[in-house]
């Protein structure tokens, strides 16, 4: 269900990926958990052997058996049917994907690697669903199947050898608010909107980032992707025509809640409420004519309706999450047709799948975290429980660590009543819960009909920093599927917001209320995109009669994250020979190289290179006015696309023959105001 305020919430084996912070006491007794079906069941699974075509007898047990959700058991009481998601013990293990080189290896890694797993251990018994004639749909993005069937089926199923767990996939209706009564604005001149200002997105656009370059895709109630604010970043369209093969997916495929718009399996992006319009416009919406409503315009988008009328399911959910990882044409095969270089960047995730609707808390979290593990964020709003108090952040996708989780404030920067709070208590984690917050009260965006309306909700508030990822990765390309530093980033760039009614770390950040804090889009570019500070000092010690120079160099990592294989190097001056240079060095062609393994954030070093000031070797009387430039020094490191140098250091000599050092801001290399 959407989280919006007004009461709409918002190779193999079983280990996971090592990105996955999230400890499941479930994942951790599926050993104990397979044990016990065996034994539990295995009476059952003799009374259940069955001749092809014939039907399935009936067995009446007063309690679910081990692994069946008591949804399901309810379900299926007294002959009756249900859709159910049959979860297999064997998940793909992702640990090697970190390792690939390019995004688009990971990404394709990822997807083989979910492919192969759930082929080879889904084909058994996909083959005898088949020749059941049961009606059931695959999953890779979680090793599962979707399943509709009698009581006795899910008996049968449960007792199979391959199987971890029968889980609920019922669909249940929760209502989607209206717009406030502030109303619908037609196509009017607004400009900036104060929520897009308020996290200093314009000041990122002014130095030329605007989400160029990056994907960003949503699941929700659907998209009306010819909106003036969208029709522009919708990826399917080139500014003449639409192909929405691999930009849009309808995960909605039967219509059992009343009138849609969109009806099922739309074969263009539709929305059948608002929300998801209104989501997306946050991200990227700007129609060209003042109506500037979204974080970061220069992105492109694409998008996957996941409910329908507001009726969602685990199945859906999980349907979404795949198209993203690879992306597929209309009616093509997940399992083939899959294209996962076209995947986003980062998805905004604006609803949540409640208890009640059939979500065990750990149902989705397969499927989260095997997005993340292909470099791709997965944004979350937090939930709409804050009335609840402490501990509300208990409803996938929000409680997971692999989602980046986020709460609402209003345009006081004060948390909204509303907002869900930390920590995570129904995983038994403790887990500090939102991430972050920013602004979800009174929002204005766009909605169905080309005009725009004010909503509220922690669906309001995340769109906003899907938004601040697309505006991070276009200024700082490297970072691009480094799902761990560019949440890092974002965090600890937040302004910061301490309130420790619901607990949280010394000294209240983060917290369980804020987070880290507002999200800064400006800040965190600049911590993005932060250049080592690459500095000179030049001395004469006059006890030498040579007329020594002493410089003395220093980097510091102004940016939050490390910089990897550093080298600095200082050439040695015009008119100078080499006397002698600080640490392990080493010398060739005139110039000095210095070598360190890492370079932490904000930390610094140093090195020090002393010369003779000579002709040709020959010691002189330094005449006054005599000039020493030492202009090529600086830095290089992994993740800097080009070297950084230092401002050239001049000598002067004086009169009195002391060297006294002029420092001179010439260009050299690379434009540090770039």
């Amino acid at each position: 269900m959407a989280d919006e305020a007004d009461g709409a919430d918002g190779g193999t084996s079983d280990i996971r990926h090592p990105d996955i912070r999230c400890y499941n006491p479930v994942l951790m007794n599926r050993g104990f958990l397979r044990v016990g079906l065996v034994l539990s069941l295995a009476g059952l699974f003799l009374a259940v052997v069955v001749v092809l075509g014939r039907p399935l007898p009936q067995l009446v047990l007063a309690a679910p058996p081990a692994g069946v959700a008591p949804l399901v058991w309810q379900a299926t009481a007294g002959g009756g049917e249900a859709e159910f998601l049959v979860v297999l013990a064997r998940q793909a293990d992702l640990r090697a994907a970190v390792a690939q080189p390019t995004r688009e290896g990971r990404l394709r890694y990822v997807y083989e690697t979910l492919r192969a797993t759930a082929l080879r251990s889904q084909e058994a018994l996909r083959a005898e669903l088949d020749a059941r004639g049961v009606e059931y749909r695959p999953f890779y993005i979680v090793n599962m199947l979707a399943v509709k069937g009698d009581r006795a089926l899910v008996m049968y199923l449960a007792a199979r050898p391959e199987v971890m767990r029968i889980a609920a996939n019922p669909q249940v209706h929760q209502a989607l608010p209206e717009p406030e009564p502030t109303g619908v604005w037609p196509s009017a001149l607004q400009g900036i909107e104060w929520n897009v200002a308020r996290i200093n997105a314009d000041d990122v656009w002014g130095l030329g980032y605007t989400g160029q370059g990056i994907v960003v895709a949503g699941q929700d109630t659907g998209y009306e992707w010819s909106h003036p604010a969208l029709i522009h970043q919708y990826r399917g369209y080139d500014g003449v025509t639409a192909t929405h093969d691999y930009h849009w997916h309808d995960a909605i495929h039967s219509n059992d809640h009343g009138a849609n718009p969109c009806g099922v399996d739309s074969p263009e992006p539709c929305d059948d409420y608002s929300h998801g319009t209104h989501t997306m416009g946050t991200i990227v919406g700007d129609d060209g004519a003042g109506n500037q409503v979204g974080v970061a315009p220069g992105a492109r988008w694409i998008g996957c309706r996941n409910m329908d009328n507001g009726w969602g399911t685990p199945a859906t959910y999980a349907e979404c999450f795949e198209f993203f990882l690879a992306p597929y044409p209309m009616g093509g095969d997940p399992f083939t047709d899959g294209v996962p270089s076209l995947a986003p960047h980062v998805i905004n995730n604006s609803w949540t799948c409640p208890d009640y609707e059939g979500c065990d808390w750990d149902t989705l979290q397969t499927a989260v975290e095997a997005v993340r593990a292909a470099g791709i964020v997965v944004v979350v709003s937090a939930g709409n429980e804050g009335y609840g108090g402490c501990s509300t952040v208990s409803r996938p996708p929000a409680l997971y660590d692999a989602a980046f989780s986020i709460g609402a404030t209003d345009s006081s920067e004060r948390i909204a009543s509303f907002s869900s709070r930390g920590p995570v208590t129904v995983d038994g984690s403790g887990r500090l819960k939102p991430d972050a917050s920013a602004p979800g009260v009174g929002v204005r965006s766009s909605v169905p009909g080309g005009g725009y309306s004010l909503k509220s909700g922690t669906s309001m508030a995340a769109p906003h920093v899907v938004g601040v990822v697309a505006l991070l990765w276009s200024a700082a390309p490297p970072l691009i599927g480094n799902v761990d530093l560019t949440e890092q980033i974002i965090a600890q760039t937040a302004r910061p917001r301490v309130d420790t009614q619901c607990g949280g770390a010394p000294g209240g950040r983060p917290n369980n209320v804020y987070g880290w804090g507002i999200v800064d889009a400006l800040a965190a570019v600049q911590g993005g995109l932060g250049e080592p500070q690459v500095t000179k000092r030049a001395a004469l010690d006059p006890a030498w009669a040579g007329a020594r120079l002493t410089y003395t160099i220093g980097v510091t990592n102004t940016s939050i994250f490390t910089l990897s294989q550093v080298v600095l190097t200082d050439a040695i001056p015009a008119g100078t020979t080499f006397a002698w240079a600080s640490g392990d060095y080493t010398r060739a062609g005139g110039v000095v190289t210095w070598a360190a393994a890492n370079l932490a954030g904000w930390e610094s070093l140093a090195a020090t290179l002393v010369v003779t000031v000579d002709n040709a070797g020959e010691y002189i009387q330094l005449r006054p006015g005599t000039r020493v430039v030492n202009a090529a020094y600086g830095i290089r490191a992994a993740e800097l696309s080009a070297p950084v140098m230092g401002s050239p250091v001049e000598v002067v000599v004086p009169w009195r023959y002391l060297l006294s050092p002029v420092f001179k801001n010439w260009p050299l290399g690379r434009d540090r105001n770039e």
